[in-house]
């Protein structure tokens, strides 16, 4: 598994530049959900008690080099499994290290650079792409790509990259076999034939994500984003600003990563296959490739020249290349921008590259352009002009903008590139889960769901520093990115529609943190939102308003989704974002109830139980249960008196009743409540119930414990036939969170989505037993905190026999 390493990990080595000055950061601070513990495992509590023992620690990449032989990665190993998930391959690719490929392999080979990618058989064009624009940047290079090892200094077939993965850097290990057919690299390779980082990197990728096959189509940014941990803005051409050439140019000037494709009118994601083409045909395709290549350069020993060029197979969107040479629904990097001289004209210029390493563009500025001859020397030398095959081409501003139809930017801080000074944003991260039946409530358009999703504070504190703006406006911008989606796509996995709706809090309810309600969004329209709703992994966007507090409130376009989501908000001023977490709180006092000698010796009794004694023949205890109850009717006068004698007949003579004996008085007392569609109770919520109120440890009730929980039933009862409004002797899920907090019961969402998985059937109901069984088992746990909390801290501490008597009988 990748380490989470510290971003001081990769300290500057000697081959490293320094560099010309800091490259801004932004102030990142990192939100955890309430409760404590890392948001990314919200349920760590509950999965960490099934994982086997392990111990052995995770070694670092340090720890593993040592060893004095080769690397052989367990984690993802040289073979089919590291390859495709879909199915098997109809050939053996051979996996061998570098040097069995060739003689003198090197790592880099004059440094890192764009021309060292040319992409293999893998739709991955929109990795390379990145790769491509990353080699720009090199100090960014260098923070991905690690530049501490060799073929030659210590070799011992280990390499390690480091990735931003939803919030932090990890470095992933891996080993340095790779798959070839025929002695040469199916997958991506440099122009030069023993130059291995980019073939190395792409594999650490793949493991990132589980396979190769997982790297089969996607989107630019997706892996910019990982390389950079910025923000990613897209840009429709056709509906840019007037000031586009601007913007990239300044883009260009700050580092940021830039990629453009061509939509090929099918909404494919870059680097598909085409429509139709499955994997089994894309795996005949490639191997057809291979055989083809083979055959070129048969007349070659592959071992006799190690810096001659590779031979390059074109992937195969092949054919759906252009009469001017571009290529449709594929990614390109944009490397350069310039403004030349031409004919006594200034003509902006735009340097794209084709991953591929071949197929250019064929018009003007092209590299075997005609008009060459009529631009200065100077100029042509400025611009690196060559006539060579490498996938890098010039182009006009003009031509760009007509053919091309996306603009991606990955931006390392999210300062406007339309402002001319350079500005630090502060960061909030957030992450969260949409849990089916609890949190997953989809869009707008769901209106009896969608105020169940999660939803997140933003205080805007201090307008924006701009003296040409007479507005009190903060600027700010919003991104948020499912998780783990490309990963579990062999088992299943799809990416979500996903969106976001930003609503201003009322000022009475500014700073209260308590999740806005179904009738808020009914009556309340959004201030802002994201344009669309859209399957990608990331959707952000700019907004600006006036300082105060809101709600964001991330969603999938449908509700019932399952998944995880990081939500960064990046703004001018300080702002501070949070998720809106209730405090665990119940209503009222609690009766306390103890099952250890512990806790009896230490009881402390509650508001309600002052004059309640320990024993069940307690003079004091009957005098308070024979009582009638505030407010009570003669009805339920002869309600008690019913209790009494089914209670009696079935008890005997001690008058206590075991959990048998307790299911049949409580089937017999429901059943006679014909508007309450219900099975009756089960044994097991019998022995539950017996639990929270036994007060002495018999494992039985007497009449008055009795008594007391039927009025509890009662009152829960009356909350179930609220939101059962359709009489089916169910709740839905979603209406959970209500039903818990009109019982008095104050709890965070992780603990309304424990609840969810708990209590809910497939469909996402829950049943009137099931209904009731959460309320014993929460007001059991309650008491049971409360009565060990003896200094009122919130905070407990149990040794493990307690622990255990605690949790087996509750």
């Amino acid at each position: 598994m990748p380490t989470v390493i510290s971003p001081s990990v990769a300290p500057r080595t000697a081959a490293e530049p320094r560099s010309p000055g800091p490259v801004p950061h932004p102030a990142q601070s990192k939100a955890t959900e309430a409760g404590g513990g890392n948001p990314s495992g919200i349920y760590s509590a509950i999965i960490s008690r099934n994982f086997p023992i392990i111990g052995v620690k995770e070694k670092t990449f340090e720890q593993l080099h040592e060893k004095k032989v080769l690397y052989v990665d367990p984690e993802f190993p040289p073979d089919e499994t590291s390859l495709f998930y879909s199915q098997k391959f109809p050939i053996q690719f051979v996996w061998k290290r570098p040097p069995e490929i060739c003689e003198n392999p090197r790592f880099i080979i004059g440094g890192a650079n764009r021309t060292d990618i040319c992409q293999g058989d893998l739709g991955d064009c929109w990795f390379l792409a990145a790769i491509a624009c990353l080699t720009l940047n090199q100090r960014l290079l260098f923070r991905v790509i690690p530049h501490d090892q060799s073929f030659i200094e210590n070799y011992a077939g280990i390499f390690h990259f480091q990735f931003w993965r939803y919030g932090e850097w990890v470095d992933v290990i891996i080993d340095d076999c790779l798959p070839t057919y025929n002695n040469q690299l199916v997958f991506t390779k440099s122009n030069h034939r023993n130059e291995f980082w980019s073939a190395l990197l792409e594999k650490a990728y793949a493991k990132l994500h589980g396979s190769y096959e997982a790297l089969k189509g996607g989107n630019t940014t997706e892996a910019m984003e990982d390389f950079t941990g910025g923000v990613t803005e897209f840009f429709e051409i056709r509906d840019a600003p007037s000031d586009m050439y601007k913007i990239m140019k300044k883009a260009i000037e700050r580092g940021s990563l830039m990629g453009c494709s061509i939509d090929d009118g099918t909404n494919m994601t870059y680097g598909t296959s085409p429509s139709g083409l499955n994997m089994g045909e894309l795996i005949a395709r490639m191997v057809r490739n291979m055989d083809n290549s083979l055959l070129r350069d048969s007349d070659l020993d592959p071992r006799d020249s190690d810096e001659r060029p590779t031979r390059t197979i074109v992937p195969f969107q092949y054919e759906t290349r252009m009469a001017c040479g571009l290529v449709r629904g594929h990614a390109y990097s944009v490397t350069g921008l310039e403004e030349v001289l031409f004919k006594g004209e200034k003509v902006k210029l735009v340097r794209l590259r084709n991953p591929w390493g071949q197929v250019e563009w064929n018009g003007a500025w092209s590299d075997g352009w005609k008009d060459w001859s009529f631009v200065d020397k100077d100029e042509k030398a400025h611009l690196q002009h060559q006539v060579t095959e490498d996938g890098e081409f010039w182009m006009s501003y003009e031509d760009f903008i007509y053919h091309f139809t996306k603009l991606e930017i990955c931006n390392l801080t999210a300062d406007a590139l339309e402002s001319d000074k350079l500005q630090t944003w502060t960061v909030s991260v957030n992450e969260g889960r949409w849990v089916r039946g609890c949190s997953a409530g989809g869009c707008r358009n769901f209106p009896d769901t969608f105020w169940t999703n999660p939803q997140y504070r933003l205080k805007l504190l201090e307008e924006d520093d701009d003296p040409d703006d007479s507005e009190v406006i903060c600027s700010f911008l919003v991104a948020l990115m499912q998780k783990n989606r490309r990963k579990d796509r062999k088992l299943g996995a799809n990416l979500f529609t996903i969106g976001f709706a930003i609503y201003e809090v009322p000022k009475e309810m500014h700073g209260n943190k308590q999740h806005l309600q179904k009738d808020f969004f009914l009556y309340n329209a959004s201030k802002a939102r994201s344009k669309t709703y859209i399957n990608m992994r990331e959707v952000s966007q700019r907004f600006r308003l006036p300082p105060s507090e809101y709600v964001i409130v991330p969603s999938t376009y449908e509700p019932h989704q399952e998944g995880e989501f990081i939500l960064r908000v990046f703004s001018e001023k300080r702002n501070l974002s949070e998720e809106v977490e209730n405090t665990i709180s119940v209503d009222r006092p609690l009766p306390i109830i103890f099952v250890s000698d512990r806790a009896n010796s230490n009881k402390e009794l509650g508001v309600d139980q002052e004059s309640e004694g320990k024993g069940k023949t307690s003079p004091d205890k009957q005098e308070q249960s024979a009582q009638p109850q505030p407010g009570s009717s003669d009805q339920e006068s002869e309600q008690q008196q019913q209790f009494r004698n089914i209670f009696k007949q079935i008890a005997g003579d001690d008058m206590e009743i075991c959990a048998d004996e307790l299911k049949k008085v409580l089937n017999t007392v429901v059943n006679k409540h014909k508007d309450l569609k219900t099975h009756g109770f089960t044994l097991e919520s019998c022995r539950s119930m017996i639990a929270l109120m036994d007060t002495d440890g018999s494992g039985k009730l007497n009449l008055q414990e009795f008594h007391h929980l039927w009025n509890k039933i009662k009152a829960w009862q009356k909350i179930f036939k609220h939101y059962d409004t359709d009489q089916s002797g169910t709740i839905n899920s979603y209406e959970m969170r209500n039903a818990v907090n009109d019982a008095g019961f104050h709890l965070n969402n992780q603990l309304y989505d424990i609840i969810t998985m708990r209590y809910a059937d497939k469909h996402m109901n829950i049943d009137f037993d099931s209904f009731i069984c959460c309320f014993v088992r929460l007001e059991g746990m309650f008491r049971a905190f409360h009565a060990f909390d003896k200094d009122g801290d919130g905070i407990i501490k149990l040794n493990v026999l307690e622990w255990l008597q605690l949790t087996m009988y509750a």
